[in-house]
């Protein structure tokens, strides 16, 4: 059995880095965290011309109706980009609360950004006071809503809102809608993983101590190797767990993917020194996405939880 991407997949993938490498995601990022949304809204525009905005909607509505996989070939990148707004909840989760509304056919086309809260591992929104249309959902409903108290989160870039209900009910799969918010994180934290891993080897190749770059020393070249692996062992959990979608696969995949980028966050830190943490350093914005990442959709131990319980 090949468990490689295909051709199609491989190429979607470099499609979506070379878009995004040509974008300026550190000043779009910094402009989202400042109020300014607009060169973060032309990145979005982008991900649309893609047909990542359609990837999971229906095809009745103009969407692709992809798999989880390319799904995952997607938020990987995007995560590596770091790209600002709500990401997983617009185009992963939303689309399957909205499956059977025309409203998704916005989605599919990127003219409609949906935020969701979805308790009690999504308790708040994400930017909510950019999305064009703000959902609450659990226990099989969804409800529109409306945005309440702002709270900040360790991400500056992305706000999180407390939403209020509001007008009539419909049924949804809230549990699949789950799924694949928390499969998405998951791979945006690879590839934010990725991107640290990546950034740290080039800094190591360039920065000298002592007469030496420090990438020669034996202390940094094990740490960023332990990145590697630690990265390259959560990657098919992810993986897998798109392909079987069962939520025992998609929590163990969020745990092992948030650890990745937990270590890749750490090593960066230690092999840049403290220049890596300063808001002037693009080093940071990663850094931070990651923290928010691995407490999005779940925490590390309400995952492990639910592993634990499957497995009893």
């Amino acid at each position: 059995m090949d468990f490689a991407l295909d051709a199609q997949q491989r190429d979607f993938a470099a499609s979506i880095d070379a878009a995004l490498a040509a974008a300026d995601l550190p000043a779009a990022v910094r402009a989202w965290s400042a109020g300014d949304t607009a060169p973060g809204l032309k990145v979005w525009e982008q991900l649309a011309n893609l047909g990542i905005t359609a990837l999971i909607v229906p095809e009745r509505y103009d969407g692709i109706d992809a798999s989880p996989v390319d799904l995952v070939v997607a938020m990987e990148r995007l995560g590596h980009w770091c790209v600002p707004g709500p990401v997983s909840e617009s185009i992963a989760v939303a689309p399957i609360l909205l499956a059977e509304d025309e409203r998704s056919a916005g989605l599919a086309a990127g003219e409609l950004i949906v935020t969701v809260a979805l308790p009690p591992d999504a308790p708040r929104a994400v930017d909510a006071d950019t999305a064009g249309l703000v959902l609450r959902a659990g226990q099989g409903s969804v409800t529109a809503g409306t945005r309440g108290d702002r709270h900040d989160s360790v991400d500056p870039s992305r706000g999180l809102y407390d939403v209020t209900p509001t007008g009539d009910a419909w049924s949804a799969d809230t549990e699949k809608a789950y799924r694949f918010g928390t499969l998405a994180t998951a791979a945006q934290l690879i590839g934010a993983a990725e991107a640290l891993l990546a950034g740290s080897v080039d800094y190591a190749k360039q920065r000298t101590q002592f007469g030496r770059v420090i990438g020669s020393y034996q202390a940094i070249k094990h740490k960023l190797a332990d990145v590697h692996i630690a990265i390259e062992l959560a990657r098919p959990l992810v993986y897998g767990a798109a392909v079987t979608l069962e939520p025992r696969d998609v929590s163990a995949a969020k745990v092992a993917a948030g650890e990745a980028g937990l270590l890749a966050a750490r090593s960066a830190l230690q092999t840049h020194g403290a220049i890596g943490f300063t808001q002037e350093h693009d080093l940071s914005l990663l850094l931070l996405r990651v923290q928010a990442l691995r407490s999005a959709w779940g925490t590390p131990e309400s995952h492990r939880r639910r592993v634990l319980e499957a497995l009893s």
